[in-house]
């Protein structure tokens, strides 16, 4: 998505903040500084000649260092300390291919092990202590992930991994990006167990039945794993693809769920769907996030609708009931859209799911017109308004809603806390004759033939021509959620471009869409970066307060990690790694900061 935030022009950062022990607080957050920076030094070239890398990786930190991992393969650990570097390999990913998310979210660490995924459909095992490659892992320490798939890719770059691999015991769980609408049948979602000292295949989950013509249905986002119970946690995302249906009638198997399977063997302990028939490209994209109810162990469940579901986490029973209410008929021939649709109770959802006139808003007036032009030709019934040829509102649009930054538990307030996008989008369907020409007449589009279907569909941010949003305000927030009633706490915009865009007249912040996640104290407090805008922020959980801030190379697109050195130093480290947009160039810096002197 492009937008015409302004690109803020940054040098590097290089202060050295002083040693201290004492740990966070609300009370001492403002004395945060930079501690030191690292540059991975990998390329920001676009891969392909489609899409720029993007450095979402969260670090992992053990035994005083942190270990970093990037979508070009670069994998490194330093000192947590200082920043040092004390190895770097390059796992050698290819670059030419055209990859649908060339992104990494982080590695995977246990006992002397590291495990990493790349967007190539790779596993590969490193030795942490200089990262050469584990001896006794698959072939030279790595495993081809497109090997023994039921329907597998066409063509490099349309199946791969982008999030950290899971582990249990002594298996590694892995899932997988599939490239979206690209035809009926795309490469299957399976998730899969390996041993993890030898790569041998333990158990294989297939979320659509085997007789399924599609595919899809992979697990992209995080996976989560309870230890003590044995259980995995599968976010899925849709079958393919995602804007038609009519070749895959039916709820679609496991699609759109989360799945808890047991982890000796993947067999299915319970599950529940968030979307039927999904076709809007909602995925349960936000990770799961594991959480002590006052009724025991829980998972709460985000979905790119901006609905949050929370569940007891062994038996999967609704801690606050869902419903199923009556959504909007397709008018599609071949097309059968589900007739009902679950809406939790509680919380609310977390952002509107209903565009009215009243909501419009543009920059200039005549910004605000073209978007009153284009909102009246729409179809525009709600959420689950389904794709037509005329073309449909999607409110929340694909970004979200909740997205793979995910939500954070904050233990001393019993908040659920998300970044969520309140920007909608729109898509057409195009009959299949008619798709090389809307490409042509309409070049700024998503546009994607979805072959084997009658349909190919186009896809667009709800945008003015001079590419600001159509609705008002924030379009980016953060939000607490009372995790223990399902009622709201708090919400405040995240981030505010004003400044940026020379938009001091306005009297309301103008916060940006964000992807990235946040991260809690046990202390009270929450950092995120994700806006489309170059800095961190941390906020009181109790009332959502802004704290702190700090200018960042670029935009953070990745959760802050917060860790301990041996010494006793709390850091909070984020990766600067831009968004694909005007208002942030891609970069690929990890930025610590710890206390500063009092």
């Amino acid at each position: 998505m492009k937008t015409t935030f302004a690109l803020l022009g940054l040098l590097p950062l290089t202060v050295l903040a002083a040693p201290s022990s004492e740990p966070l607080t609300p009370g001492n957050v403002q004395r945060l500084s930079l501690a030191w920076t690292y540059d991975t030094r990998d390329s920001t070239d676009r891969l392909g000649g489609d899409k720029p890398p993007a450095f979402e990786a969260t670090p992992t930190y053990a035994d005083g260092r942190l270990y970093l991992s990037t979508p070009l393969g670069t994998v490194a650990a330093l000192d947590a300390e200082t920043g040092v570097e004390q190895w770097r390999v390059n796992l050698g990913v290819a670059t030419n291919h055209g990859y649908s998310d060339p992104a990494n979210r982080g590695l995977a660490l246990k006992g002397d092990h590291l495990y990493v995924g790349t967007i190539d459909a790779r596993l590969v095992c490193l030795q942490r202590r200089d990262g050469s490659r584990c001896p006794r892992f698959g072939v030279n320490g790595q495993l081809d992930l497109t090997q023994g798939l039921r329907h597998p890719p066409q063509r490099p770059g349309e199946y791969g991994t982008t999030s950290r691999p899971a582990l249990w015991r002594n298996l590694v769980i892995v899932g997988s990006n599939v490239a979206d609408n690209s035809r009926a049948q795309m490469a299957s979602g399976e998730v899969r167990a390996f041993d993890a000292t030898t790569g041998a295949l333990k158990w294989t989950f297939h979320p659509l039945p085997a007789d399924s013509p599609t595919g899809g249905a992979n697990a992209w986002s995080r996976i989560e794993i309870d230890e003590r119970n044995g259980l995995v946690y599968v976010p899925t995302g849709s079958p393919s693809p995602d804007y038609y249906g009519g070749l895959r009638p039916g709820n679609n198997g496991y699609a759109n769920s989360i799945v808890v399977l047991k982890a000796a063997t993947g067999e299915v302990v319970w599950s529940f769907q968030t979307v039927h028939h999904d076709l809007w490209d909602y995925d349960v994209a936000s990770p799961p996030l594991l959480w002590p109810s006052l009724k025991g162990p829980a998972v709460a469940v985000g979905s790119k609708t901006g609905h949050m579901f929370l569940f007891h986490r062994l038996t999967g029973a609704p801690l606050i009931p869902i419903e199923e209410r009556a959504v909007a008929a397709s008018d599609v021939p071949g097309e059968m859209a589900s007739p009902t649709q679950p809406f939790p109770t509680k919380p609310a959802a977390l952002v509107p799911q209903q565009l009215r006139e009243e909501d419009l808003w543009g920059a200039t007036p005549a910004d605000l017109e073209a978007c009153r032009k284009v909102f009246h030709s729409l179809r525009n019934e709600g959420i689950f308004t389904p794709p037509s040829v005329r073309g449909s509102l999607i409110v929340p649009g694909n970004i979200g809603g909740l997205h793979w930054g995910g939500m954070a538990w904050d233990p001393k307030q019993r908040l659920i806390i998300a970044p969520v996008n309140r920007l909608p989008a729109i898509i057409r369907l195009i009959p299949q004759e008619q798709v090389d020409a809307a490409r042509r007449e309409f070049p700024r589009r998503e546009t994607s033939g979805q072959r084997g279907t009658p349909y190919g569909m186009s896809r667009q941010m709800f945008l003015t021509a001079s590419e600001t949003p159509c609705v008002k305000p924030p379009w980016g927030e953060l939000v607490a959620i009372h995790a223990d009633t399902g009622e709201e706490a708090w919400r405040v915009p995240l981030g505010d471009v004003r400044e940026a865009l020379g938009a001091t007249a306005f009297t309301e912040p103008l916060a940006p869409p964000n992807l990235g996640g946040p991260a809690t104290t046990d202390t009270g407090l929450v950092f995120v970066g994700a806006a489309f805008e170059p800095f961190i922020r941390a906020f009181d959980t109790r009332d959502g307060r802004e704290l702190w801030k700090a200018l960042l190379p670029t935009s953070a697109r990745a959760a802050p990690l917060i860790y301990t050195t041996k010494s006793g130093r709390q850091m909070v480290a984020i990766m600067a790694g831009g968004h694909d947009s005007s208002v942030s160039r891609i970069d690929n810096k990890l930025v610590v900061f710890a206390l500063g002197p009092r």
